[in-house]
């Protein structure tokens, strides 16, 4: 019998009268890797339109699923909150990110700004089930000794305990209330990094020592691999630089539109979607002078080499795992943490103060022959985020699709699908009961007398093994919040709710999402009694998980 057979069968028989017997399944439960990008754009990636070349993570596409309909929060740490916990973001305590939280928010459960005690993390409950636990990079879940991944569940860890910081081995941090972040290996904290250090290969570095460190006592191993990259500051080894020089000296809007065409011919999208247009405050790329032509080509040269990089990085974990011979053994999930960033970090650092923006400028060097380089601190910005978010509205921040629908990829033991492409609503929450059902481990909720959280996930076991088409019904919904923009998703339709500040109309707006994925024909006026019932939903979304609403976020000036 084959691994997957028996894999399938145990899973059948786990869920008929007998309990799950973990020593005696040992063998058969799979090992399970998580893979998620940082700010990767639902586009970007080849298997789903993108000119990048992504050969791996194609290659885990093409013997499993890919999510069409798979939403995350529109910002990174909320979504990992989700992830790990299962349950919502406002559940967990993350309800607004930490840097961002406004005045009617501190304190209020909900709002703790880590991950708090109402949760059990996934590393937790598969650690107490029998796995072996490993995570290598981006934490932002808790700065303090009790917060840090150590402390919920990890064996094994090399974390980035902030958001965002460089690439390279500098430890620099992006602002000046910040200019050194923290890293923490197994519970101590880090003083220096190696001076040839580069953050997707480091961090890849870290997991292959965890799992083959993992495959020494027989447990299987659940390995969280969480890479900066593509997130800001832009930056690529030397040897890497110029992959990509010249392939978008065409300019964004041509790029936008043949990105668009390679997702019809995948079945991505329907052959009568029209993209998200261009922005009306950015100029077309013909408007725009040589120099700023230029300047914006080599911003999207080394965003493409990173991504590109990564790949490369995540081959190399699967080629040790093949060599290894657990690759057969092994689930493979990969996503992105939300939308790509149209944010720029300049703007951003504008709205904190005069002092903050002359830091800025004197600390990076910024000269287009410096981009990409140690010292540099410069993102892509909106009209590529356009471009990295086609077909969909906006970009990462905002409850628009362009900053909560994510590549998905599913692949591995168990999963019957082979390149299939579902566009049924997938939700990060279902990260958590999906791997548990895998590993056959209850979640401690279950238990008599438990305070902890119930997670909202629902497993994609069902959808995976080929048994359904969806895992939810089309009654069934999900719904989202975070700096004050909101949105209600119920099969085919979408209410969503977008400040002036955000380009929104500040009242509610109601789109069917296969008809129309680029959220352009607002069908309030033509259904008035689903915009009504769908608002009741709303209603009811805050009060099953204490939504306090707040403006404060990266689009306000927010007092501090």
């Amino acid at each position: 019998m084959s691994t997957n057979s028996l894999f399938h069968a145990l899973t059948v028989f786990c869920s008929g009268l007998f309990a799950f017997d973990l020593a005696q399944a040992a063998e058969a439960r799979p090992n399970l890797l998580l893979i998620v990008a940082d700010d990767l754009g639902y586009s970007d990636l080849g298997c789903f339109g993108g000119e990048i070349r992504t050969p791996n993570i194609d290659a885990l596409a093409s013997r499993g699923m890919r999510g069409t309909n798979f939403y995350v929060a529109p910002s990174c740490s909320p979504t990992r909150s989700m992830m790990l916990s299962g349950t919502d973001h406002h559940v967990a305590g993350i309800g607004n990110m930490a840097e961002w939280t406004g005045p009617t928010q501190k304190g209020k459960p909900g709002y703790e700004g880590h991950l708090n005690d109402r949760v059990v993390t996934l590393a937790t409950v598969l650690r107490d089930g029998g796995y072996r636990t490993c995570m290598a990079g981006k934490w932002h879940l808790g700065e303090k000794p009790e917060h840090w991944p150590a402390a919920r569940g990890f064996e094994r860890e090399f974390s980035l305990l902030q958001g965002a910081c460089s690439h390279w081995g500098d430890m620099m941090g992006l602002l000046p209330s910040e200019p050194k972040v923290t890293y923490t290996r197994n519970g101590e904290l880090v003083k220096e990094l190696p001076s040839d250090y580069y953050s997707s290969k480091g961090l890849t570095d870290f997991i292959i020592d965890g799992v083959q460190e993992s495959g020494k006592d027989g447990k299987p191993f659940f390995a969280y691999l969480a890479f900066q990259a593509p997130h800001g500051p832009l930056a690529i080894p030397e040897a890497w630089k110029d992959k990509y020089r010249g392939q978008y000296d065409k300019g964004y809007d041509v790029i936008r539109q043949e990105r668009l065409e390679r997702q019809k011919k995948l079945g991505i999208v329907g052959q009568g979607v029209e993209t998200f247009p261009r922005l009306p405050h950015l100029h077309a790329w013909n408007a725009l002078t040589d120099e700023q032509r230029k300047l914006a080509a080599r911003k999207m040269e080394v965003y493409a080499a990173m991504i590109e990089y990564m790949d490369d990085q995540i081959g190399r974990l699967i080629s040790h795992l093949k060599e290894s011979g657990q690759y057969d053994d092994t689930l493979i999930v990969f996503l992105s943490d939300n939308g790509a960033a149209g944010e720029d970090m300049s703007d951003l650092i504008a709205k904190l103060s005069p002092a903050a923006q002359g830091w800025f400028s004197k600390t990076f060097d910024n000269r287009l022959e410096n981009i990409g380089r140690p010292g540099s601190c410069v993102e892509y910005g909106p009209a590529w985020a356009q471009v990295s978010s086609v077909p969909l509205r906006l970009y990462k921040g905002i409850e628009a699709d362009g900053g909560i629908r994510a590549p998905l990829i599913v692949s591995g033991p168990g999963v019957r699908l082979s390149g299939d492409i579902n566009a049924s609503v997938l939700h990060v929450m279902d990260i958590l009961p999906t791997f548990l059902e895998s590993a056959g481990v209850k979640h401690p909720s279950e238990e008599a007398g438990s305070k902890v959280a119930r997670p909202k996930g629902k497993s994609m076991w069902p959808l995976l093994a080929g048994d359904e088409e969806s895992t939810r019904t089309d009654a069934v919904w999900i719904g989202g919040e975070l700096f004050g923009n909101r949105m209600i998703r119920q099969g085919d339709w979408k209410l969503l709710y977008l400040l002036p500040s955000v380009g929104g109309k500040g009242d509610w707006e109601l789109f069917n999402l296969k008809q129309d994925p680029a959220e352009m024909k607002d069908l309030s006026a033509e259904e008035p009694e689903k915009r009504a019932a769908m608002i009741r939903l709303w209603d009811e979304y805050v009060t099953e998980n204490g939504v306090i609403l707040s403006n404060a976020g990266p689009f306000e000036k927010v007092e501090r």
